[in-house]
């Protein structure tokens, strides 16, 4: 990936999980200081074990809950890249409480704070749950739904307290409306673990995967340097049009679940030829899905200059690489 934020101090807030951690490696070693902020809520110590070593990081081990640890962490930092979130939209639906305090209060925290420190720009990940029962397709900014879950509602109130703190006190925000983000480090443990994981670490015990539904089901599944190329792009963005908005960040195609199995047990035959045999079963649709979503990414493209690189073949290529060596036990 060519470098395009370098030699900056940078906050990466929820900084130990999957998307936070592959953020903090790239940054890292475009010669940036890199600050994380994460409680291990949900990331895990593995994922940064790496960097403690390096003279240009730093841990701090705290909870956006608390604003004065937010304001610690903002202190001196030219950009917050703010992926601190209790996410899936199962877990808001059963505990939303939980979900609010964290991703609505939390957010406004670490909002206040950079607006204090006065920080070059804020860029956050906001979602494409926000897009909640709207049918169009493909998804555009700036059309949207009633939301399905909890988690969208929060995400959603995260892009009007962004908007409203730019008008206000001027601090620049960028919103990323993540669609579907699968690679490497994402958790396949857990009741909550994505999709993309969940199958890889099925397959690989020889276990049949479970998909909600009938497998036609759709998403726009977008592998991880995309979402990081996207979240620099956002940071160093100059063109008054393009701040202060939200953008859509995935590849633009649509696979269903099905698919996606498929392409995934044909990734791991390279390594396991008994994995050829095995079928998923199907489950109950699952609470809160919208049946397809598909981004449009012109507005990224045109204002950001964002080229996603990998599509779901490449990325599921990669990926298939990264659980293989993680995951498998001889």
């Amino acid at each position: 990936m060519k470098p395009i934020l370098t030699n900056s101090r940078i906050l990466v807030t929820g900084g130990a999980g999957f998307i936070g951690s592959n953020l903090i490696e790239t940054l890292l070693s475009q010669d940036n200081k890199v600050i994380c902020l994460d409680n291990f809520a949900t990331g895990k110590r593995k994922n940064i074990s790496g960097f403690l070593d390096n003279s240009n990081f730093k841990l701090i081990e705290g909870d956006i809950r608390d604003l004065a640890t937010c304001r610690t962490a903002c202190s001196g930092i030219d950009y917050v890249l703010h992926q601190a979130a209790l996410g899936s939209v199962p877990r808001s639906i059963i505990d939303p409480i939980s979900s609010t305090e964290v991703n609505i209060m939390g957010f406004l925290n670490m909002l206040t704070a950079a607006r204090d420190a006065e920080v070059k720009r804020f860029v956050y990940a906001a979602s494409s749950s926000t897009y909640g029962d709207s049918k169009n397709l493909p998804k555009v900014e700036n059309v949207i739904g009633n939301p399905l879950s909890p988690y969208a509602i929060t995400k959603y109130v995260n892009e009007l307290y962004a908007e409203n703190f730019s008008r206000l006190y001027g601090i620049q925000t960028i919103g990323l409306r993540y669609f579907n983000v699968f690679g490497r480090k994402q958790d396949p443990f857990g009741a909550y673990a994505a999709v993309i994981p969940k199958f890889f670490i099925s397959l690989i015990k020889h276990q049949r995967p479970v998909i909600n539904g009938d497998g036609s089901y759709s998403r726009d599944f977008t592998y991880i340097d995309n979402v990081i190329q996207a979240n620099q792009l956002a940071a160093v963005a100059n063109k008054p049009e393009a701040i202060n908005t939200v953008y859509n960040i995935a590849f633009g195609e649509r696979t269903t679940l099905l698919e996606l199995f498929n392409l995934i047990r044909q990734n791991l035959i390279r390594f396991d030829s008994e994995i050829s045999s095995i079928e998923p079963e199907y489950g109950q649709f699952r609470t809160g899905d919208i049946p397809h979503s598909l981004a449009d990414i012109s507005k990224a493209r045109t204002l950001l200059g964002y080229n996603p690189e990998y599509n779901i073949a490449s990325g599921i290529a990669a990926a298939t690489e990264w659980y293989w060596n993680n995951l498998h036990v001889n």
